[in-house]
Parts: structure tokens; C-alpha cells; sequence
């Protein structure tokens, strides 16, 4: 049931929305560290670690409030091709970061909520609503000026490099996750769902790799990776679901997914703090579009109902 707005729900209400930017800032870490180690592994074998790292830590937690029970072979399924929008994303990630900017796949980022908006539309029927629609697109031409380093001639020239396209079309993936998870689960615990996403999405991922897995040296990779990785899977991965689902059951889902587009402002802050120094200025006011229509967006959100699964 939507909570009410006593007087004595807002100290705590203002401390979900500090939750939800830790959470934000966790993810925008994932940029700049995903570019950081992804010259150590391939993409798939990078995504393959992090889900399969995620999936282990997750286990023990799942089993202890839900005990083990194996899903039917039509639901495991349905895990399979929500986990598969995951892995394609993830993949593309890592592929594009090592072609592209971690402040260019953040702006890039912002334009998920608007893809997943229009598969929702024609997969659940959602309806968009003229505010809500007009601020993603809003969003959309923030990122497209964070892009384009606030240059119109190479817009016009269409001068994106090849990261920009893989991460682009591993968001034309991941938008399929939220009207999948509507589509296609059941009554089951959102942890419960969590897990065995994350757990399918490990087996894609070992088909994906194949005999590569067991022929890599993995005892060469850099400590550094595996550093990453590890925090990829502990910090982005697991923390932030946990955030998440707390702070949709007391915001609605529309304000928290909101914050993303928060994600480029705090990837810029990130790489001026690693000593990266600040993108021109003409990046800037995309940056500050970016951040007035999260705030568009959290105004005209609608009441918070049940939250969604991770």
C-alpha cells in the first residue's frame, strides 16, 4: 500500500532518498572502473566473473530467507531470457569501455529509462504520460550533448566512435529488463528472482565463453581486475539491489529510477577526484540538462506501489 505522508515519515523518507544517491554514486563508480580493468580480460570473460562472483554471495543470503527450491523448468526459462537482456548489457559495457569515454557511456546511460518506457508501452501497455514522456526526451538530448562534447557540426557529422554504438546497443538490451520482469514473474520473493537471474545469466555466460574459460591464465590476470571485479560484483551488483528495493517500497519506482539521471554528473565528479581533471565546458550545460529533468521527473512521479525485482 502507498505510504501515507505523516509528519513523522519524512525524517525517514530523507534518508531513503540519501540511500538512493549512495546507490547512484555506486553505479556511476562502475564507469570508470569498468574502464579501468577492461583491458585486463575480455568482456565476456570480465562479465562472466562478475555474475559468477555475484551469484556465489548472493546464494547464502537467498537460502537463509527462502530456503532452496528449484524453480520449474517454465519459470527457470523465463529467468533465462530476463538474465540474457543482462548479459548482452554487461557485455557491451565492457566491450565499449575500451573504446569510448566512462563520461560518454554514463550519458549514454541516462537514455535508458526513456527505451525502457517504450518497450514497456508496447510490451505491457504502460502509458507514458505527456510530463513523464517529455522530460526522458529531454534526457535523451542531455546525453546526446554530453556526447557530442556540445559541438553541433559533429553531430551533424554523426561523429561517435565505436564504443559509443556497442554501449548504445547494449541499452537497447538492458531496456528489455524491466518489461520482461513484469511479463514474466511470477509471486515469487524479488531475491528469490534476483538470484536466478544472476544465476542463468552465469550459465549464458559460460556457453558464451566456452573452452576460453578453462584455457585462460587466469593466475596472469592483474590483482587490479580482479579487484574490480570484485568490487563490480559486490558494490554495483549486490549493494545496489539491496538499495534499490528498499527505497522503491518507501519512493515508487519512477523516483528512484529517476536518479539515473544523476549517473553522468557523478561520473564527472569521480574522474575530476581521480585527478582526470573536468570535461570542456561545453559539456557542462548537457550535464546540467541532464540533472534538471531528473528533478522534472521526480515531481511527476506518481505515488509508490510494490516494488519491482532488481
Amino acid at each position: 500500500m502507498p505510504r501515507t505522508t505523516k509528519k513523522s515519515d519524512r525524517a525517514p523518507l530523507g534518508r531513503v532518498h540519501a540511500q538512493v544517491l549512495l546507490g547512484r554514486i555506486l553505479v556511476a563508480t562502475s564507469f570508470p572502473i569498468g574502464a579501468a580493468i577492461a583491458h585486463g580480460l575480455e568482456p565476456e570473460r570480465l562479465t562472466l566473473l562478475r555474475f559468477a562472483l555475484a551469484t556465489l554471495l548472493f546464494a547464502p543470503y537467498v537460502v537463509w530467507r527462502h530456503g532452496i527450491a528449484i524453480p520449474s523448468a517454465r519459470t527457470l526459462a523465463g529467468y533465462a531470457v530476463i538474465s540474457a537482456s543482462l548479459v548482452t548489457f554487461f557485455w557491451c559495457m565492457f566491450a565499449a569501455l575500451r573504446l569510448t569515454t566512462a563520461l560518454n557511456a554514463a550519458a549514454l546511460f541516462t537514455v535508458l529509462p526513456g527505451i525502457a518506457a517504450l518497450y514497456a508501452a508496447v510490451l505491457v501497455r504502460e502509458r507514458l504520460g505527456k510530463r513523464r514522456l517529455g522530460a526522458l526526451m529531454l534526457g535523451a538530448v542531455g546525453a546526446l550533448w554530453v556526447v557530442f562534447r556540445g559541438d553541433l557540426g559533429l553531430l551533424l557529422s554523426l561523429g561517435v566512435n565505436k564504443g559509443d554504438l556497442i554501449f548504445l546497443a547494449g541499452l537497447l538490451a538492458m531496456g528489455l529488463y524491466t518489461p520482461l520482469v513484469q511479463l514474466l514473474r511470477r509471486d515469487e520473493p524479488a531475491g528469490v528472482m534476483a538470484f536466478w537471474t544472476m544465476a542463468t545469466g552465469t550459465v549464458w555466460l559460460l556457453l558464451l565463453n566456452n573452452w576460453a574459460v578453462f584455457e585462460t591464465d587466469w593466475l596472469a590476470v592483474e590483482i587490479e581486475v580482479l579487484a574490480g571485479i570484485v568490487y563490480l560484483a559486490v558494490f554495483t551488483t549486490i549493494l545496489s539491489f539491496f538499495i534499490i528495493q528498499h527505497a522503491t517500497l518507501h519512493l515508487g519506482p519512477t523516483r528512484v529510477v529517476s536518479y539515473t539521471y544523476l549517473t553522468p554528473a557523478f561520473v564527472v565528479i569521480i574522474d575530476w577526484a581521480l585527478g582526470k581533471g573536468l570535461p570542456s565546458a561545453m559539456t557542462l550545460p548537457g550535464v546540467a540538462i541532464i540533472v534538471a529533468v531528473m528533478f522534472v521527473v521526480q515531481s511527476g512521479a506518481g505515488r509508490p506501489g510494490p516494488a519491482p525485482p532488481p
